[in-house]
């Protein structure tokens, strides 16, 4: 027994050392952020058991009745507006860069979906049309489509031949490639990007703000909620929109151009306000009308919080400039419609239905994560009817907010 004790001890020293060398053999593996793979995964634990309806933030796949595919006519008219920053951005991007030979762009936050390539297509035809103009060569274009890992990235690249027959006005030289992964954290290489779109992705925050109190089955900022909830959104959103500027800023090259569009508020004097018919609104009363049919019970509800933030002009402006990285070039903010975004002129009775779509596709993923997909048909069939009451509201706070940005130069230092 004495022998076999021994021997038993001396094989489990060989296999530690043995795990040791091989742990130390290994190069650990590091994410985009430069935290280690463990490190990473420790974290993200503690987010998600925290906040769980955060991490599965997407867009609802396919190109199904209920997708973010067939559901996103608002996006389409909102890209619309946003042209003539887009175009004008673009061409002092090719003047002011002497017309570089390779130009790399990205769409950050792409979604599901052919939206991206209107964007992209719009953003390729001013080029190659600017180059035309100007007798120079067009460039070699790689376009970059970013968006959270579960995002449905195998819908949008179906597009890819609708985006090339149809909306590519030259068949110079472009390439198209999916970036999975958080905008809030670093994407592409240090001085690699030239131009950077987003559009509708800014105001989705990377987690739910902490300190938030009782939330009373409200699942956004409200009229009745207090200040402290209004100043977490706040602070969330000011700490998630520095780190993309500052990261940004690390990836682009001097002088590179941004354009962004949020969904925005035009409300200065009160924080708080939020119209009768707001989306998020609307889907808290829904909500409380499953609390009392007893499908859902009240702390489920009071529980889960949107990890959204629609800031104004102002808030814009000022944490731009406390970052210090960009200089704001435009700023426009565009009227906001939502009853009518899914419909024509003679079909405005089915506004509630179209909206209930449209909410169902940018919210979905995070509703089932939480509250599980038992409920989503009822619940959507309740926003509707909550729209339909609505529907006579002209109050509207809500805005699109574009911003175009240029990186600023770095100032040289003297050598010593």
């Amino acid at each position: 027994m004495i022998f076999l004790d021994r021997f038993r001890n001396y094989c489990l020293e060989i296999v530690r050392e043995m795990d040791s060398r091989f742990t130390h053999s290994i190069p650990t593996l590091r994410c985009s952020n430069g935290k280690s793979e463990n490190e990473r995964k420790n974290g993200d634990e503690e987010r998600i058991s925290k906040y769980s309806f955060v991490s599965p933030l997407c867009m609802s796949g396919g190109d199904g009745y209920n997708s973010y595919s067939t559901n996103s006519l608002l996006q389409r008219r909102v890209l619309s507006k946003a042209k003539p920053v887009l175009v004008k951005n673009t061409k002092e991007l090719m003047i002011n860069l002497n017309f570089p030979t390779y130009i790399k762009v990205a769409d950050l936050g792409c979604s599901s979906g052919q939206n991206t390539f209107l964007a992209m297509s719009e953003i390729i035809n001013t080029i190659n049309v600017l180059c035309q103009q100007r007798n120079q060569n067009p460039p070699e274009i790689d376009c970059c489509l970013n968006d959270l890992p579960n995002n449905d990235f195998n819908t949008t690249f179906k597009f890819i031949k609708f985006f090339n027959e149809k909306n590519i006005t030259s068949k110079e030289s472009y390439f198209v490639s999916g970036v999975p992964g958080s905008f809030y954290s670093r994407l592409f290489p240090r001085g690699s990007l030239h131009f950077v779109h987003s559009s509708y992705g800014l105001h989705w925050l990377s987690k739910v703000p902490e300190g938030l109190e009782k939330s009373k089955m409200s699942v956004y900022i409200t009229n009745s909620s207090p200040l402290s909830t209004y100043k977490a959104y706040l602070n969330q959103f000011e700490r998630d929109f520095a780190t993309f500027l500052k990261l940004r800023s690390e990836e682009m090259v001097s002088n590179g151009r941004m354009v962004l569009t949020f969904i925005g508020r035009n409300t200065i004097d009160n924080p708080l306000h939020r119209d009768c018919c707001h989306f998020w609104t609307l889907l808290s009363k829904s909500l409380r009308d499953l609390v009392v049919e007893g499908l859902v019970s009240a702390s489920k509800v009071d529980s889960f919080y949107i990890p959204f933030y629609d800031p104004n002009e102002k808030e814009i402006k000022e944490m731009v400039q406390k970052e210090g990285s960009f200089e704001i070039r435009d700023l426009e903010t565009h009227g906001y419609d939502l009853r009518h975004c899914n419909q024509d002129e003679s079909k405005r009775s089915k506004s509630g239905q179209n909206e209930a779509n449209y909410i169902r596709a940018v919210s979905e993923p995070l509703l089932v994560a939480h509250f599980g997909d038992a409920i989503i048909n009822i619940l959507f069939n309740k926003f509707a009817c909550h729209v339909s009451q609505h529907a006579s509201c002209k109050n509207k706070t809500t805005v699109s907010i574009v911003v175009s940005l240029t990186k600023k130069k770095l100032s040289s230092c003297p050598k010593v």
